[in-house]
């Protein structure tokens, strides 16, 4: 058999019609040939000029030169450095078109990947006002040309874009992280340098509870040290309304890993608290806390729809993080159990089920895939069962535990459209079958998006 050789070679120069998006929102299109042309930046319904800049087997990236016809959805992207920092993907795509794009990738994963031709997407819920939304920033230090920089990560890169203001992040987040940047510099403190190692400033992560006002900034110190705290911590004090908690996270590892596992209290509470609907929530440094508070809701509100809780229900939260769904929905249900695999998240579940004085809601720290098995092989059984997994989706044996409890409804949240779908055709095959999938624009600006979709027992 003779090897099939790409049409198109590095640094070539080509006219392409794009066609669609992909899942990371670049551009779509194809050669004369049907080879397929991933270029970031270009939309669907343009006519664009690019020069190729990777070959591969099947398909190739290139790199946007020039627009010759633009598409009608094309906006001016309001931040200056889009084009480099890999925080967004898509600001210069309409929000509605946004939207529609999302929707379409949710659709065509099902079709795809799950071989599910019948499922109904419906329109993604997206934000009335799609900016300054994210309650958490984590900022990565480092050194160029000897001098201090701070910012974003480009896209498939370490190296780091500096930025004055960021469009997507709470005002305060933002405010915050500027003031470190600042400080940082005027008191000479080191930051890290990932290739040899050294230096002391890794990250910086500030996290703001919407409702409540609370700040909490984290800075993340390769080993124990951090020269001049005082300094900086009474300048944090004096200059950031509403600062909670200040706290040192040691993080000695050569790792690409925000967070270290030990944490140090330098001031203030070890938490800051915030709220989704009437339940309020203790929130950590390792906390997972949804980053669009606005939209979370409505996310839990499609949860609890799908859910069709009468009040007499026993509710199972897989990977239930600080128990943040469960206890949303307890008040409908007369027991929640939550299983989560990290024990400082199950700690905060319970700590916010105290909070709450929520009393039906126990929680288990374990491996959902080790836990769920074994309950269902003890008699547990629930009539509802929440899935929120991480981008990798469900295994396979613990997809089967949730069927063996024999649950009226198995309601999935997901991340990842891809591996949503791949299980959704592993759930139909064992008898659960879902119509309807709402998809929620929880990272507007961006190319991700988040699903809720439920199963039930044909």
């Amino acid at each position: 058999m003779s090897k099939l050789i790409p049409p198109v070679k590095p640094g070539e120069r080509l006219e392409l019609k794009i066609t669609g998006q992909s899942h990371t929102g670049d551009g779509v299109g194809k050669t004369k040939e049907g080879f397929t042309v991933f270029t970031p930046l270009a939309l669907a319904g343009e006519h664009v000029r690019i020069t190729v800049t990777k070959v591969k087997k099947t398909y190739a990236h290139a790199r946007l030169l020039e627009i010759m016809e633009a598409s009608p959805d094309r906006v001016d992207a309001p931040c200056p450095v889009f084009e480099t920092c890999g925080g967004c993907q898509i600001q210069h795509l309409a929000y509605p078109a946004q939207l529609a794009m999302k929707q379409q990738q949710v659709l065509e994963a099902f079709r795809r990947i799950g071989g599910l031709d019948h499922v109904e997407v419906l329109p993604a819920r997206g934000m009335k006002e799609p900016w300054n939304y994210r309650n958490k920033a984590q900022v990565p230090f480092g050194q160029r040309q000897g001098k201090t920089v701070a910012g974003f990560y480009a896209a498939g890169s370490h190296q780091i874009v500096e930025f004055s203001h960021c469009m997507i992040q709470q005002p305060e987040n933002d405010r915050t992280i500027q003031l470190v940047k600042n400080l940082v510099k005027e008191l000479n403190i080191p930051p890290y340098n990932e290739k040899n190692h050294r230096g002391i400033l890794r990250h910086v992560m500030v996290r703001t509870g919407v409702h409540t006002g609370d700040v909490m900034v984290v800075l993340v110190t390769n080993g124990d040290r951090l020269p001049r705290s005082k300094e900086l911590l009474s300048r944090l004090v004096e200059k950031v309304p509403g600062l909670t908690s200040v706290i040192q996270n040691i993080h000695p590892r050569r790792s690409n890993v925000v967070l270290g596992t030990e944490n140090r209290l330098l001031w203030g509470d070890s938490v800051i608290h915030d709220y989704i609907g009437k339940i309020q929530l203790a929130i950590s440094p390792h906390s997972f806390f949804q980053v669009n508070p606005v939209q979370t809701e409505k996310l839990y509100e499609e949860v609890k729809k799908f859910a069709s809780l009468s009040g007499q229900e026993t509710v199972i939260d897989v990977y239930c993080g600080a128990g943040t769904i469960g206890l949303y929905l307890a008040e409908h249900a007369t027991r929640v159990l939550g299983v989560e695999s990290v024990p400082q998240a199950v700690e905060n579940a319970r700590e916010n089920a105290m909070m709450n004085e929520i009393h039906h809601a126990s929680f288990t720290c374990g491996s959902a895939e080790e836990v769920m098995p074994q309950w269902e092989q003890e008699g547990v059984r629930a009539d509802v069962i929440l899935v929120d997994p991480p981008r990798k989706g469900c295994e396979e044996r613990l997809l089967k535990a949730c069927v063996e409890m024999n649950p009226k409804r198995i309601v999935y949240v997901s991340c990842n459209p891809a591996t949503l779908a791949r299980d959704a055709a592993r759930l139909e095959a064992m008898g659960f079958h879902l119509h309807q999938v709402q998809p929620v624009d929880m990272f507007p600006q961006t190319n991700h998006i988040e699903c809720v979709t439920v199963f039930e027992r044909e």
